[in-house]
């Protein structure tokens, strides 16, 4: 075992005991879901027995969590960089630990558009804040001012779009990975 195989080792181990806590189970609480004896569970948390596979897998399903997301290594990046599209003023950044999210910010100096069939819907869901100025949500049949501070979220099965009022503003958004296809598919439409 090399030195990084056992840092991965004691991370594993210190991210069981960590979310096991975090949930407020005991030893046997989290056993019992696991199916594994208490000393066996205690003596993996403690590194006094080999960490298998088959068993990491039954503790992140007990745990509520991934394999993946139980065996990643601390080493990766924690400050993520914006990728800029120039082209559409946008910078967005990538969400590391869900790679189908992402987070757009945008400045918007126009207001919505005035015609309804220019409104869009796609699968997914979209989050945003207002950074600066006021925005104009348009969903379905609803108008809605989203002032400086404010957050919206919503399904994009509804047709909607957003614009300035009164002057350019900036906002934050965030995709999951359908809603992210949806508006690169829309902006590809429109060059």
């Amino acid at each position: 075992m090399t030195q990084n195989d056992g840092e991965l080792d004691s991370l594993v181990r210190k991210r069981i005991r960590a979310l096991r806590v975090a949930q407020g189970w005991s030893l046997e609480e989290l056993s019992n879901r696991a199916h594994l004896s208490q000393s066996t569970l205690s003596r993996i948390e403690n590194g006094r027995r080999r960490l298998a596979l088959d068993q990491l897998v039954t503790l992140a399903r007990a745990l509520d969590t991934t394999l993946d997301q139980l065996v990643e290594t601390a080493s990766d990046d924690v400050v993520i960089s914006p990728v800029i599209d120039a082209a559409h003023g946008l910078m967005r950044w990538p969400i590391k630990g869900d790679p189908g999210m992402s987070v757009v910010r945008q400045r918007m100096t126009g207001p919505p558009p005035d015609n309804p069939a220019r409104m869009r819907a796609h699968p997914g869901r979209e989050w945003l804040v207002v950074l600066s100025g006021t925005a104009v949500l348009l969903l379905g049949h609803r108008r809605l001012r989203v002032e400086t501070n404010q957050a919206a979220e919503f399904p994009t099965m509804l047709p909607h779009a957003i614009g300035a009022e009164g002057g350019p503003c900036e906002i934050l958004g965030i995709f999951d990975r359908d809603a992210r296809r949806g508006h690169q598919r829309d902006e590809a439409a429109k060059e």
